[in-house]
């Protein structure tokens, strides 16, 4: 006679090995995408409509077609076959929202600077804040659509990165493209931080 209650799975043998990963960058350049793009579960999203308060103060000018923006955090969640649980936690673009990623950044194995070719600028912040605090991180170039394509090197040079810095071209709408940066990035993380247990 069935209990009409339904099977629970086998608990796994080995308990998930949980970790943290920041996603950050400009304003505009795809984060909130990114993370929506490859959440197993409802990103929990904080956007609000972009309103006079960032007027003169917010650069909107190389996305003018953007109406909202991230006030807070993104938040997503995604469990790889080996067991990993990597939650992603989206940092909000704009300077007078950065007083936040302190609290983020706590505990996080690595991160992602998420850039937009047509304004690298933007990503010195980013870049500068991993740096200062020997947090590893790679370069993900967001290619978007009409925008001119360059290679790795040319990115690297003109964000006058080391060597070691892992830097690939993504497309943030699609979950595959999106997965790869993920593992580049926990890769290089458990790298540099295993290189830092030697010494």
């Amino acid at each position: 006679m069935a209990s009409g209650r339904y099977d629970q799975p086998a608990a796994p043998s080995v308990a998930p090995v949980t970790t943290k990963l920041l996603i950050a960058g400009g304003f505009g350049v795809g984060k909130t995408t990114l993370v929506g793009a490859i959440s197993e579960v409802r990103p929990l999203r904080t956007e609000e409509d972009l309103s006079e308060v960032g007027v003169g103060i917010d650069d909107t000018s190389s996305v003018e077609h953007k109406r909202t923006t991230t006030v807070a955090m993104d938040f997503g969640r995604i469990t790889f076959p080996s067991g990993v649980v990597l939650y992603l936690f989206g940092t909000p673009g704009q300077e007078r929202f950065w007083f936040m990623w302190d609290e983020l950044a706590f505990g996080a194995l690595g991160a992602v600077v998420l850039a937009d070719t047509r304004r690298l600028e933007d990503s010195f912040s980013s870049i500068d804040y991993f740096e200062r605090r020997d947090t590893p991180f790679v370069v993900a170039a967001n290619h978007f659509d009409g925008s001119a394509y360059y290679d790795v090197e040319s990115i690297r040079d003109a964000l006058d990165l080391e060597a070691d810095v892992p830097i690939l071209i993504c497309d943030a709408r699609r979950r595959e493209s999106v997965k790869e940066v993920l593992i580049a990035s926990v890769t290089h993380a458990l790298r540099r931080h295993q290189m830092a247990a030697r010494h």
